[in-house]
């Protein structure tokens, strides 16, 4: 179980440090405004529990980032419009984020530094001089790594979030998601990505493509 006090918490430190010395008005109800998004009924994955996990993952390589709590931020937002059957829902998190954090007293270019990390995700693939754009795809790709049973419950989960697309349809499209990201020339970016996650994520990924296809 999600501790959303906890959650609300890490926003409003996230937020704070992100706007620094100016001031801005109380976090409590942008939080609070993104985990009832995070809750939505729609939501099998991309829930709460993912977002800890990304928090958790970006807390874990906050060594590499340039601005971890514009990571921070950018992880808040990544999924916080998520539609299982809309293909603009980065885009149209990105747009939240420019909106909720200008208001949010959160200064011009930290803003658009979230919003560019989160359409980032579209791709999971930044480049080489972006510290915060790795760090953020690494967290969010870490589950790719998961143990076995862990992995097992992840698919799962995406699945029952395309519960209305035909099995034939999601096991085509869903293999097609998963040929793309082998054919990155790394799924993992930062140092401790490369070594700790990039092999358990690719054997994965390789066992749930020959169950689609074989």
């Amino acid at each position: 179980m999600v501790d959303t006090d906890v959650l609300r918490e890490r926003f409003v430190r996230a937020l704070e440090g992100a706007r620094g010395t100016g001031g801005g008005p109380d976090p409590v109800p942008y939080a609070d405004n993104l985990l009832g998004r995070w809750q939505e009924d729609q939501r099998r994955y991309h829930t709460v529990a993912h977002l800890t996990a990304v928090l958790d993952r970006v807390d874990e390589l906050a060594a590499y980032a340039d601005d971890v709590d514009v990571v921070r931020l950018a992880a808040w937002f990544h999924d916080a419009v998520y539609l299982p059957d809309r293909s603009e829902n980065e885009e149209r998190s990105a747009r939240l984020a420019e909106r909720a954090l200008a208001e949010a007293g959160v200064p011009g270019a930290e803003v658009a530094e979230v919003a560019r990390l989160v359409r980032l995700t579209v791709t999971h693939d930044p480049g080489d001089d972006d510290p915060d754009g790795q760090v953020l795809c690494d967290a969010d790709l870490a589950v790719l790594a998961s143990p076995p049973s862990a992995y097992a419950a992840y698919t799962a989960a995406v699945r029952e979030e395309y519960r209305f697309v035909p099995g034939d349809a999601f096991r085509e499209g869903r293999a097609a998601v998963l040929r793309r990201l082998l054919d990155l020339p790394r799924l993992f970016r930062t140092p401790y990505g490369r070594e700790h996650w990039e092999a358990t994520a690719r054997y994965n990924i390789g066992g749930e493509l020959e169950l689609l296809t074989g």
